[in-house]
């Protein structure tokens, strides 16, 4: 069964294919593949971002307040209409997150957000989520706001299934057709080439992957794809109308790690 409740700190890592290639071997040492990359096959992820008309949600996010958190719907690939996707409450408080997220068929999802009202329960869905996930959805108008999908290898920790590292590319977003359906495409995100790790722990990590971490020169990087992908798109707004952005703010920034 899924897990539907997540409590963890999540570290983002901003990287070329070459300390790609360099990091994940020396990771194979202490760690397997996720089932959907035993064949050495990446799998597809796709969300569909919901958030307010003036974009509260993430203008609230990028702040960098203390309590954050956004509303997604999750698919694997492309999904029809009746295939089996996550609504994903997504919460950050003082640096850990949680994420809290049931199945639903995909137009149950579309449904549930659209008209605020649950779906009838039935087994496979998590009463205790859909509940929290209302309420949500009663202190805000949302609407669909961002498609962001990505090709994804992920790693567990032999022995520690609490250690979860992921590397993501080809990174690609769009602002029109936003249905999970209607396909994986979008703009590039970033620059071909890059990818982002996130390495995910209920805790701290462990001594031999910080010591790694320093040996390859990576350095934490505060990197939100939703986040970025907006700072994206205004300024290609204000670019297009030749109005002047008051702030240019970096995509991400790097933070020394301290062992």
């Amino acid at each position: 069964m899924a897990i539907e409740v997540f409590n963890r700190y999540e570290n983002k890592y901003l990287m070329d294919t070459k300390a790609f290639y360099k990091i994940y071997n020396d990771l194979m040492e202490y760690m397997e593949p996720d089932e959907h990359n035993k064949d050495d096959k990446f799998y597809t992820i796709s969300n569909l971002y919901y958030d307010t008309e003036h974009h509260s949600l993430i203008r609230n996010s990028l702040s960098k307040p203390k309590y954050r958190e956004k509303l997604r719907i999750r698919a694997y690939g492309v999904p029809e209409a009746d295939a089996k996707v996550y609504l994903e409450l997504k919460k950050k408080v003082f640096g850990l997150v949680n994420k809290r997220r049931t199945s639903l068929k995909l137009d149950e999802a579309y449904d549930f957000v659209g008209t605020k009202a649950a779906p009838e329960f039935r087994k496979g869905m998590n009463q205790q989520v859909i509940s929290e996930i209302e309420y949500f959805l009663s202190r805000y108008d949302l609407k669909p706001a961002t498609y962001l999908a990505y090709d994804r290898i992920a790693l567990f920790c032999k022995g520690n299934r609490d250690l979860r590292i992921t590397f993501d590319t080809n990174i690609r977003s769009r602002r029109h057709d936003l249905k999970l359906e209607a396909g994986d495409y979008g703009e590039q995100l970033m620059e071909r080439g890059q990818w982002l790790m996130e390495v995910k722990a209920e805790k701290t990590v462990p001594v031999w992957l910080a010591h790694m971490l320093s040996e390859h020169g990576l350095y934490r990087t505060s990197f939100s794809k939703y986040g970025n992908e907006y700072k994206k798109s205004i300024r290609s707004t204000y670019a297009a109308s030749s109005i002047h952005l008051p702030t240019e703010q970096p995509l991400f920034e790097k933070e020394r790690i301290s062992l």
